[in-house]
């Protein structure tokens, strides 16, 4: 019985079909950084509620060309850009569907080839992560970053408002701001990343700072019921060793965003594509305090969603690499039919094979 997870969702900035959401996944498919055709087909294919997403994130759009990570990401902040993710909006509103754009920053998981004249990242420290990155030839050791200078945050938190005013000119119902997975918000949270001595480092409050900065411009920019935010309490991804006290940080950050009245929070719980319970983490005093529509994420099946929801843990639960292989989601989890196998060879880069070619369910006749 899965009643919960296809009911109706409805809140005071929300209204939704049922409870199936598609996670913001990469893919590597925008040369020149521009949404293209493909892309539009892509994003189609998955937008009708009926047997897709009842709500679509897209994947990550760096907010500026010094947020770029990975090659060929679309970003939110030319023109060009925004006429590109028009025609993908205005797909999903044809098939009736709905889609929030998430706005990234990677900060310092990034490599030199992929800036502008071989720029070096930016983060909240000078120190190098020990991760990797997509670019030009395959994955690749990321370039060490420098530390942004006090005076230049101010210009780094105005670029999320231009994207997120971007995203509104170019048709979605809202943004998520990526928060999570060891990208810049988090170089600033965690105290194991952020070694600075200004006022954005040292204690809880200080390391909320940029955030907080962060979710003020975007919600003055488009409106709290237009912003949401994906946050990753404990995940080590991209090198993001587990603060020393992430309870202590999250709920700081949770009673920061219950101010907001925000679309929703989107949590990855546990590690980003690994063990749920990685570490220690209570994620129901962080809903408590944030106060907002809860998406939880993170290795769910039918079982776990349906649970869930049921229990009261969860409003919506958004899923990943399912809805890559199966464009039809939702319609195979309501008719308990086999799922297409995910092909990794085509998960980032490529062409149109293991992009648009996965078949849709055909019931026996």
């Amino acid at each position: 019985m899965t009643a919960a997870l296809f009911s109706p969702f409805h809140s005071t900035h929300l209204d939704l079909p049922h409870r199936v959401v598609m996670a913001p996944l990469t893919r590597n498919r925008a040369p020149g950084q521009v949404p293209n055709e493909a892309m539009v087909e892509y994003y189609r294919q998955r937008a009708n509620p009926d047997s897709g997403a009842a709500l679509i994130v897209s994947e990550g759009t760096p907010i500026s060309p010094l947020a770029h990570g990975y090659l060929d990401t679309p970003g939110i902040y030319t023109p060009e850009q925004v006429a590109g993710w028009r025609r993908v909006t205005d797909a999903v509103h044809a098939e009736g569907g709905k889609i929030v754009t998430q706005i990234w920053h990677v900060g310092r998981i990034s490599h030199s080839s992929l800036l502008p004249g071989g720029a070096q990242p930016v983060s909240a420290t000078a120190r190098a992560a020990q991760s990797k990155t997509y670019i030009a030839g395959g994955f690749a050791d990321v370039s060490a970053p420098r530390a942004l200078r006090t005076e230049e945050i101010a210009g780094i938190v105005a670029d999320y408002a231009h994207a997120a005013r971007c995203a509104v000119e170019a048709g979605f119902d809202g943004v998520e701001i990526h928060g999570a997975n060891g990208y810049l918000v988090e170089q600033f949270l965690r105290d194991r990343i952020n070694d600075r001595t200004d006022a954005y480092g040292g204690a809880i409050a200080n390391r909320v700072r940029f955030l907080a900065e962060v979710m003020q411009a975007v919600v003055g920019a488009i409106g709290a019921a237009r912003t949401a935010i994906r946050l990753s309490p404990v995940t080590p991804a991209n090198d993001a060793a587990l603060d020393s006290d992430p309870q202590a940080l999250f709920n700081a950050v949770g009673d920061m965003l219950g101010e907001l009245g925000l679309l929703y929070v989107h949590v990855v719980e546990g590690q980003t594509g690994g063990a749920r319970d990685y570490a220690p983490f209570d994620y129901a005093a962080l809903r408590q305090r944030c106060r907002s529509t809860w998406m939880v994420n993170n290795g769910y099946d039918l079982a776990m969603a349906e649970a869930a929801v049921a229990e009261g843990r969860a409003d919506l639960v958004a899923f990943g690499k399912a809805f890559i292989a199966n464009p039809d989601l939702t319609l195979r989890l309501r008719q308990g039919a086999p799922l297409n196998n995910v092909n990794s060879d085509t998960l980032y880069g490529g062409g149109t094979a293991g992009y648009l070619d996965y078949p849709r369910w055909q019931p026996a006749a």
